[in-house]
């Protein structure tokens, strides 16, 4: 089989492999990949890497494909299912035209979406689903209108998705974009109010009648805001995030007793966590979601040709950091 691996951390070091099709062992299925798509770990993941592997790294943590086999212990799933997944991290990825997983991670995918606006959804869905649900202690079925949360980076790939369940489940949502289009796009998705990340937030906010807002989701880099991030959390409310602070100390968020929350969509994989089962179970409904029209997929740019050159020429699309929604590469 292919594989589209790096042998540096450089983008162009990524390469094309032949490897023999593995063999599904416990509960992993075997996935012939017909589509991936790119996120932002697979850029964070590759500038850690080494000048020089002793064996191409395999990224790639979001994927679509048919089931081909199935390990001795694998009952989730029968060969010939269509299915979609986000991926292990302590695992080879999705950039390979088979790929093994564990069953617990994946589910069947929508019947009545497409390859490419499947296969945009599943990690930004998990990690905004782990955000809200288990973070924030969101309950959907609850009368959440009293609840205000800012989401910073509303029109990036997992703001595109965490802003529509924030605002099924009934939450006023206030979230940033910068241009007009990006504007349009996090209003189509359910935004109640949006502010430009790049003029001051605080003013901003307070502008629209909200002194403080119950919760904080940080999405992107969090230094440049932190201290409209403190100034603007409630006391006792919540700040979670999916990304680093480098410069920025939680300390400041003593005075108020603020939540602190990190978000990483791979943990519970990683420690190999009963747990696990529940992303197959939040993709389960996604998958539900996409074909019932209440959540609408954040694919935006689709590359045709599942090869090294393509796999490359989406990333740097992401790279450049101007996305809005996400990028794929299908077969």
């Amino acid at each position: 089989m292919k594989i589209f691996g790096m042998t540096s951390n450089d983008l162009k070091s990524l390469t094309e492999f032949d490897q023999e099709i593995p063999e599904p062992e416990n509960r992993d299925i075997l996935v012939e990949v017909q589509g991936v798509s790119i996120n932002p770990v697979d850029i964070a993941t590759r500038k850690q890497l080494d000048d020089v592997l002793t064996g191409p790294k395999i990224l790639g943590y979001d994927g679509y494909g048919r089931v081909y086999k199935l390990g001795p212990k694998a009952t989730k799933f029968s060969v010939g299912d269509i299915v979609f997944f986000a991926g292990d991290y302590s695992r080879d990825g999705s950039y390979q035209e088979y790929e093994l997983i564990d069953e617990r991670l994946v589910a069947l995918a929508p019947k009545k979406v497409d390859i490419a606006h499947s296969v945009a959804m599943p990690l930004v869905t998990l990690t905004a689903s782990e955000l809200l649900y288990e973070k924030l202690n969101i309950d959907p079925n609850e009368d959440n209108s009293d609840r205000t949360t800012l989401i910073i980076n509303g029109a990036g790939g997992v703001g595109s998705i965490a802003i529509q369940l924030a605002h099924q489940a009934g939450l006023k949502v206030i979230a940033t974009a910068s241009t007009d289009e990006k504007v349009k796009w996090v209003k189509s998705l359910g935004a109640d109010y949006v502010v430009d990340h790049h003029k001051d937030l605080i003013e901003q906010v307070r502008g629209l009648g909200f002194h403080f807002v119950d919760d904080i989701i940080g999405l992107s880099d969090n230094d440049p805001h932190w201290n409209e991030i403190v100034e603007l959390i409630k006391p006792f409310g919540t700040f979670a995030t999916i990304t680093n602070l480098n410069e920025s100390k939680i300390g400041d968020l003593k005075q108020k007793s603020v939540n602190f929350k990190w978000e990483w969509m791979f943990t519970k994989a990683f420690f190999n966590m009963d747990e696990m089962s529940e992303q197959g179970q939040y993709l389960e409904k996604l998958s539900k979601g996409l074909d019932d029209g209440s959540i609408r997929s954040t694919m935006t740019e689709c590359v045709k040709g599942f090869n090294a050159a393509n796999l490359q020429k989406a990333t740097e699309m992401v790279e450049a950091g101007h996305m809005m929604g996400k990028v794929v590469v299908i077969k």
